[in-house]
Order: structure tokens, then sequence, then C-alpha cells
């Protein structure tokens, strides 16, 4: 079973990407950021076409995730438990069927954070800290489990090619990593880390030519429990789909698990 996530950078403005990288990769399962729309304004009937069902949980102009799969999910959640207040959509999940058992995916698009030292930066900590008591939840369940998406944190600096120019930045803040951290001491693996050691990103921002000269960070992450963990057979970043025609500043990351078709 092929798991994947991918920030699109708006599902409208990408959707010539998105569908041809589907017919490429053919996930079972994939998990979308920043679509910055409402449900209704998805672009449901172009992936219906390759045989994708969606579950949506949009916000008009930014942020909103979904997942798209194959099998139709037996259940779907919205929204990050914790805070009944907060509007942004920013979580979702979907659990399928699998000859392994029930596997849950949650795909998600961790705040920014910046600048330091606003709200904006108290957020995004208020935030992990919902999660971290989401997953540790999940984790008791022991069930298949797989937080993927989006998660605006750089965790090491092998994991940026300049990581000195990203000091002041609130992706590679002592606070957000520890946070990070804490998810892996919960339990959670980082897919593409316990795979390889290289420096390898997900992430070339639009400006002075960062694509060109490789300078990249890696912040969407594949966070498996034990359970999942225990069957990952292969992991991959789509980093070719950077260099398309009008591009996500983010690529697809994958992993996948010797399950059963879902």
């Amino acid at each position: 079973m092929k798991i994947a996530t991918w920030n699109i950078n708006g599902s409208k403005a990408r959707i010539d990407g998105l569908v041809a990288w589907l017919a490429e990769a053919r996930p079972d399962v994939v998990c979308l950021q920043e679509i910055k729309t409402v449900d209704e304004g998805f672009p449901v009937a172009d992936v219906q076409a390759l045989g994708y069902h969606a579950a949506v949980h949009g916000q008009k102009g930014f942020n909103g995730v979904a997942v798209l799969s194959l099998a139709e999910p037996v259940a779907v959640s919205r929204g990050l438990p914790g805070d009944p207040d907060d509007v942004q959509s920013r979580f979702i999940e979907a659990t399928f069927a699998t000859a392994a058992g029930p596997l849950t995916v949650a795909g998600l698009y961790l705040p920014n954070g910046n600048p330091i030292g606003t709200e904006k930066f108290s957020y995004k900590l208020a935030w992990m800290d919902r999660l971290e008591r989401h997953a540790a939840r999940r984790l008791g369940e022991e069930t298949l489990y797989l937080m993927v998406g989006d998660y605006n944190v750089i965790p090491q600096p092998i994991d940026a090619r300049h990581p000195n120019n990203w000091l002041n930045d609130a992706l590679f803040q002592p606070e957000s990593r520890a946070s990070f951290r804490r998810l892996e001491t919960l339990g959670f693996v980082d897919a593409v880390r316990a795979a390889s050691d290289a420096a390898l990103y997900t992430f070339w921002d639009y400006q002075a030519g960062a694509w060109q000269k490789n300078d990249g960070i890696r912040i969407d992450h594949c966070l498996l429990s034990p359970l999942a963990a225990d069957r990952l057979t292969a992991v991959g970043i789509d980093r070719h789909v950077r260099g398309w025609e009008k591009p996500s500043d983010h690529v697809p990351v994958w992993v996948e698990l010797s399950v059963g078709a879902p």
C-alpha cells in the first residue's frame, strides 16, 4: 500500500500537476495540504476521473487539507481535537480496511509560526502540543497509524542545505524541533530518516533560484506508529515534480507498507 503526502500550494492552480502525478505514481492514498479552497471548490471531478475518492476539509483562500484514495475510507474525521475554537482547516484523518487490519492516515498542515515572538509562533507550539496529545492517544490504540504532511519543521541541520539561514525562522527553532522530537520519543518513526541519513529535501522556495541551486529543506514528513513502521518496505521523495511547469514549492513524499490492498 502506497501512502503519500504533498503540499500542492493551491488545488486549482496545480490541478494539472496533481493529475499528472496521480497518473504516474498511482498512490493508494495521498494527503494534500494547502488546497486553498472550500470543500465545494475542490476539483473532485478531475481526481474521480482517475479513480480516486476525495475527502476534503477546506477553507476559503488558504490552508485546507484533503485525502484522496483509490478505496473509499470506512471513516473520516476532520479537525485536530483539543481546541473547539480553532477554525483553521489543518487536520484530517481517514481509516481504511486492509488485510492487516484497520489503517488510519492523518494528513496535517502544521502552522508555519512566523514571525517568532508573535501569536503565530505561540499558535504553532500550542498546535503541536495538541498534536502530541492526540498522537499519544492514537498510539495507545495499538493500530496501524500514520501522520503525514507538511510539518513546517526542519528536524535536524542535515535537513537544510544551509541551516544557518534558518536560525531565526520558526521552522528551525529549538521549541519547534523539540516538539517534533517528542513525537519520535512517543514511538513514531520518521520514515525518511529510517531509510536514509543523506541530505534530502522536500521544499525549495520560489525565490533566488533555490530549486536550481538545490537550496532546499525537509519539512514534509511521514511519521509511522510502531506497528506501521514494522511493515515499511519503501520510502521515496518525488523531487522531479519540482521541475514541472507551474510546480508547487513542495514535492510528494511517500511510503509503502506491506498491509495488503485497502
